[in-house]
């Protein structure tokens, strides 16, 4: 069976990788032991970076990197086209995940953003929680 193709917003990523013990930590394993392909874009993965660097974790550049390798190597890396339809969405920096979901075809876009999750029932790519996706992933 081939793994599920998953966009994951930056916050659920960054839980994952930055808190080892969160109810999100799962989602690294699933992703380091193939059970999932996280889809990568360069705007979310600009994001990511930008987040990385927020003052409250304090992360060294060293520490960035490592986080990074954590789940770089294991993504598919898609260019989003600019001619992508995206649905009108309150939150202008939510865009680029649903384009990148579009685009790289994903199975889910997982999230806990309310932005984002009340256009799951018009989007044409699943919109989960964390915890929603979970259930899908082992009920597969």
């Amino acid at each position: 069976m081939t793994p599920p193709r998953v966009v994951l917003d930056t916050n659920v990523l960054v839980s994952a990788l930055f808190f080892p013990r969160s109810s999100l930590s799962w989602l690294r394993t699933a992703w380091q032991c193939g059970a999932i392909v996280p889809l990568a874009g360069g705007e979310t993965t600009k994001e990511l970076l930008q987040v990385l660097c927020y003052p409250k974790f304090r992360l060294s550049e060293a520490e960035r990197e490592d986080m990074l390798a954590d789940y770089l190597p294991w993504c598919e890396t898609m260019t989003v086209g600019a001619d992508v339809a995206i649905p009108d969405c309150r939150d202008p920096f939510d865009r680029p995940f649903l384009a990148l979901a579009l685009s790289g075809r994903a199975d889910a876009l997982v999230t806990g953003d309310g932005d984002l999750l009340a256009l799951a029932p018009a989007f044409p790519v699943a919109i989960l929680t964390p915890p929603a996706f979970k259930r899908l992933l082992h009920g597969m």
